[in-house]
């Protein structure tokens, strides 16, 4: 009994060399898909995204482990995908270009406070998607904000038009410090003379 329960968790229902090309496969066409659906995959998931992925690793891992549920298979399936991830992360490391190539390149939203409306296009992100972004950087109203840039990995990178409040206060403290800093340098040579 005890035997029979062993061999039918570890015991490969597919070759092993199926077991390896299988998940090398599936991701590398995951990576092609990603690149070409955009950054916007990436980005941010709203509801429609979430159920995309959760179905798409769902789906995937059929094709990753095949008719076999074997222990065995899915460690083996689990060392494929490791290793064709290290080997892809490895070779982009070394190879700049390749690496530029597939990631893309930035895609600036916003410029000087002005929407750019083919990039938001292009990138599939409504104008309010834009605000949710924007409203997550700390900015209240789009004129306050001077560049959104979506980054090739996803993320976005938020600028200001003008610097912020606790900007000018900074400044406006500094240059305090240093008309007191002069004044009190005065009266000290003022003092050091009447000595």
């Amino acid at each position: 009994m005890m035997h029979a329960l062993l061999s039918d968790m570890f015991h490969l229902q597919l070759p092993i060399l199926e077991k390896l090309l299988r998940p090398v496969l599936v991701y590398l066409t995951l990576i092609v898909l990603v690149r070409v659906f955009g950054k916007r995959e990436l980005a941010q998931l709203n509801p429609f995204d979430l159920i995309v992925l959760l179905s798409l690793s769902n789906t995937v891992q059929n094709a990753i482990i095949g008719d076999d549920n074997s222990v065995t298979g899915g460690v083996i399936g689990a060392f494929g995908l490791l290793t064709i991830n290290w080997l892809v992360v490895r070779t982009l490391y070394k190879a700049p270009r390749l690496n530029r190539m597939l990631e893309g390149r930035s895609t600036v939203l916003v410029n000087d406070g002005k929407v750019d409306r083919k990039a938001m296009e292009h990138e599939r992100l409504t104008r309010e998607e834009l605000m949710e972004i924007i409203h997550r950087q700390g900015f209240e109203h789009l004129h306050e904000v001077g560049r959104v840039v979506l980054e090739p990995n996803g993320t976005f990178y938020v600028e200001a038009l003008e610097p912020s409040r606790t900007d000018n206060q900074h400044r406006d403290l500094i240059t305090r410090l240093d008309a007191l800093t002069g004044e009190i340098s005065a009266l000290r040579a003022r003092l050091d003379e009447g000595s």
